[in-house]
């Protein structure tokens, strides 16, 4: 006998699951917790199968007598339902991926098990941002060139010509990623090339004048705020890394009785594993470091939290303080300083001094063949470095 409505709002739950019949294979499946769930068994391909069509009371009596029909029609024509349910959960699946904004998150989730650094994760986060607020619902196979550059645009409006040349250049890797996953057919970022303004390169503010870099020397030894940004700012100096890869180094990364920093590839620009020698001013130092900070990972941690490392802004801070404006020092100008008084030395061989700055070889051909460290060399280089800078911070 056919069910209704009323029957299958009174059904009550029982200790083991049951079922109760309607017609034409469609059944309610009554469970101990109370709900009831509908369902169908049909035959296809000689084999019995069962299609879940939904819940009651969400799904009603005659929305589910509707769907069995449905099913039993395609059984007829050959087509397995539950089969074609999968296939349309696929299709769903697919098309929440297809927005620019869900493309963008499955590269970054891509890259980022790839082991970028944090840092690298959190401005192409920045900068994917901006995109997504613009375009992030839009279907990405849909999204043309025109559409991107009234993006860049706005970024462009802000004065920030380097930020819109990079937003350009990161959409393009998220439309790529899309083209790569059958998603988008097209990269519409290559035909905007030439359509942004192209900003005028400004290298970073750096002192190389050798009496003036003491006179900054002086001003660090002399610093009056915190210990610990004091010493941080003595070992870019001495050591010319990358402000992020001194921020971010672990004391594990210290072998402070071979004199040696090994800093993983990971965190360095180029995705090379690095070694840095260690002079005698900078063993003092890090012995001093690791009395303030050795209990904990970094050997520069924040103030808020021992977890995180020390803000990029800190080391640009304390040059300020000093009274050294933009236009003549940043964090990253101790690279430029060594790099110019090295090179003018005439001591040392221009490949160490690249090496030492963990400087890729442009040339593709040269790059093959000068795979050497350079090591004994830059050993004695970082050696003569320490000294000329305790020298200059003892010229008056």
């Amino acid at each position: 006998m056919p069910l209704t409505d009323t029957a299958v709002r009174n059904l009550k739950p029982q200790e083991k699951p049951y079922k109760v019949s309607d017609f034409d294979g469609l059944f309610v499946l009554v469970k101990p917790n109370g709900s009831r769930l509908w369902q169908f068994k049909y035959r296809i391909g000689g084999k019995e199968k069962l299609l879940s069509i939904g819940p009651y009371p969400e799904t009603s009596l005659a929305q589910a007598r509707a769907k069995r029909d449905a099913a039993r029609s395609m059984v007829a024509n050959g087509v397995d339902p539950s089969e074609a349910k999968q296939e349309q959960k696929r299709r769903s699946q697919v098309q929440d991926r297809v927005t620019f904004a869900a493309q963008a998150s499955e590269y970054l989730d891509k890259i980022r098990r790839e082991g970028r650094a944090d840092m690298t994760m959190r401005k192409l986060e920045w900068l994917l941002g901006m995109a997504i607020d613009d375009l992030g619902e839009r279907p990405i196979a849909e999204i043309s060139a025109p559409e991107v550059l009234r993006c860049l645009r706005k970024v462009e409006a802000r004065g920030t010509h380097e930020t819109a040349r990079r937003l350009r250049s990161t959409m393009g890797t998220v439309f790529r990623f899309a083209v790569a996953s059958g998603i988008a057919t097209t990269d519409p970022t290559y035909a905007l090339r030439d359509a942004l303004v192209r900003p005028k390169a400004t290298p970073r503010a750096a002192i190389i004048e050798p009496v003036e870099l003491g006179k900054l020397l002086r001003a660090i030894a002399g610093y009056n705020g915190q210990a610990v940004t004091k010493i941080a700012l003595e070992l870019l100096a001495l050591l010319v890394p990358r402000p992020g890869e001194l921020r971010q180094a672990r004391w594990s990364e210290f072998d402070l009785a071979a004199a040696v920093w090994s800093v993983p590839a990971e965190r360095m620009k180029m995705r090379r594993p690095h070694r840095v020698p260690l002079p005698d001013r900078a063993l003092t130092l890090l012995k001093d470091l690791k009395a303030l900070t050795g209990h904990t990972e970094f050997i520069l941690p924040s103030l808020v939290s021992v977890k995180r490392v020390m803000s990029e802004n800190t080391l640009n801070t304390a040059l300020r303080r000093m009274g050294y404006g933009a236009e003549e020092m940043t964090a990253h100008g101790f690279r430029a300083s060594f790099s110019t008084l090295a090179n003018e030395s005439g001591l040392w061989n221009p490949d160490a001094i690249e090496r030492a700055l963990a400087h890729v070889e442009a040339n593709d051909v040269r790059r093959a063949y000068a795979r050497g460290e350079h090591w004994e060399e830059r050993v004695r280089m970082a050696a003569w470095w320490a000294d000329e800078l305790e020298a200059l911070a003892g010229s008056p």
